[in-house]
């Protein structure tokens, strides 16, 4: 790629050509820690694969305080159904498109491969200014911020941090909603006995946005597992529909883009079931006109199963994922237009004799979190399921006191003649994890500009890379100083 800064995009190619989704991080470990070694760097690998590479302050510049750059090593893998791509082994197909720069049917991987990339830039270029730095990735974001939560005091001696996995360029994020994961299973005998007469159907719900769990949830777009059983409730009542598989969404902080379902019905309403799918699908057309541009809902005869979910099970199944919290629960009253509370119906996935249902939920406030996941935990439970929450962590409050804040305000305001956006974002940014493993650190997040991430739609805005280089490096060289909130000018 010939585009500016050369050292951040040089860096962020190869990323792209290494496999590293969420749950495989060894071969990103590795390259990072070699990368570390080969400049001489001191590197180190902590008990939960975080890497930590520390460069000395340039000379004269020793009185700043050590700053954290902090970056996670995984991504989001999410890809087209129309394309065989395999994340486990496949490099991420990248090209130019205007001013952006996405990948081929994926998920780009900028976030966060721009951050390391920058990181990895800073390290390697010995012509710039700084105190000392720690540049910190951090081992499996995206699944559960395992990472983070396995950061220890000892690990880092920073008192700074910055933070660069923010997706608006101009924005500084100060603080970030804590989230939880509700891991719920329903568990059965199969029914093997399929009526007389009956035909199998496989109904294919594809073409929404999908996106980010968090940054996009207030945006209303189609849940595809919501859009599913709404109309499995329907086919159930009317035309006696008994449900055989369901595969819905596949990532627990992504909204998902598709869901498949087979049902069996009888011959006999086959006509008037198809006509009702090609139904839903202009209603579902028309409720998100203003919103989702590609919906598809499309029914197709398929082999008949050998067994069926279990009645009683198919109808609470049904009742309770029609009736569970999902997106927007709550705004914030402090910063207007930003989400305080949601719920991500992620993932409803039927395999023999079980059915997993995979619920985000995200806020700013750990009660109304907590009074949410309450909410969702009753209505399964009385639907027969087993509830249990995993990965709980933490928000991170906002300081909007913070020197470092004040320092890049400042900043901002002299290079491009306007203010900073100061933002509290619904995303979970390991912020809040590590500020609560190692208290005292003044920590703000930024990025460059990045569309829909966790979705194959996702891409990074170029000129804003550049912005985000420039912007970055001029802070290195006024972090604040040793217990001080001077700035060197």
């Amino acid at each position: 790629m010939n585009l500016a800064p050369a050292n951040v995009w040089k860096h962020f190619y190869a990323l792209t050509q290494i496999p590293h989704p969420s749950g495989q991080m060894k071969e990103i470990t590795e390259f990072i820690v070699n990368f570390g070694k080969s400049l001489g760097l001191d590197t180190r690998k902590d008990e939960g694969g975080n890497v930590l590479i520390s460069k000395p302050a340039t000379p004269g510049l020793e009185i700043l305080q050590t700053v954290i750059l902090q970056s996670h090593l995984d991504m989001v893998p999410q890809a087209n159904s129309s394309t065989n791509f395999d994340f486990s082994k496949d490099a991420v197909d990248a090209y130019i498109d205007g001013g952006w720069v996405k990948a081929k049917d994926t998920t780009l991987g900028a976030d966060n491969g721009i951050g390391m990339a920058a990181m990895m830039a800073v390290l390697e270029d010995n012509t710039l200014q700084h105190g000392p730095i720690e540049a910190l990735f951090t081992y499996d974001e995206e699944t559960g911020m395992y990472g983070a939560l396995d950061i220890r005091p000892n690990f880092i001696s920073g008192t700074v941090m910055l933070n660069l996995d923010t997706e608006e360029f101009g924005e500084l994020c100060v603080g970030c909603a804590g989230g939880v994961d509700l891991n719920i299973s329903f568990q059965y005998k199969d029914d093997m006995n399929i009526p007389k007469g009956d035909i199998a159907v496989k109904i294919s719900l594809t073409g929404v946005k999908g996106g980010h769990s968090g940054i996009d949830i207030h945006l209303q777009r189609v849940n595809a597992n919501k859009l599913m059983f709404r109309f499995l409730k329907e086919a159930v009542q009317d035309y006696g529909a008994r449900l055989t598989s369901i595969d819905g969404g596949s990532l627990r902080n992504a909204i998902p883009r598709e869901a498949f379902a087979v049902v069996t019905i009888p011959e006999d309403d086959c006509e008037g079931f198809f006509e009702l799918v090609s139904d839903y699908q202009d209603l579902f057309i028309e409720e998100y006109r203003n919103i989702e541009t590609g919906i598809h809902f499309t029914a197709e005869q398929v082999e008949l199963p050998k067994m069926l979910i279990p009645e009683e099970i198919q109808d609470d199944l049904i009742n309770a994922v029609e009736g569970c919290q999902n997106g927007v629960v709550s705004f914030l009253t402090d910063f207007p237009g930003v989400v305080e509370t949601s719920s991500n119906l992620a993932i409803v996935k039927s395999s023999e004799g079980r059915i997993d249902v995979k619920i985000l939920v995200r806020s700013s406030s750990e009660t109304k979190k907590a009074a949410v996941c309450s909410s969702l935990e009753s209505i399964f439970s009385l639907a027969g399921a087993k509830v249990e929450f995993e990965n709980a962590y933490p928000g991170w409050d906002p300081n909007i006191d913070s020197p470092l804040l004040s320092v890049m305000q400042s900043i901002y305001k002299n290079k491009y003649g306007i203010d900073a956006k100061v933002k509290v974002i619904h995303a979970g940014l390991e912020c809040g994890i590590i500020l609560s493993n190692v208290p005292g650190l003044d920590i703000v997040s930024f990025g460059p500009t990045i569309k829909f991430p966790h979705s194959p739609d996702e891409k990074v805005e170029i000129a804003s890379v550049q912005k985000f280089w420039d912007y970055l490096t001029t802070t290195l060289k006024h972090i604040p100083l040793r217990k001080s909130i001077g700035t060197i000018e």
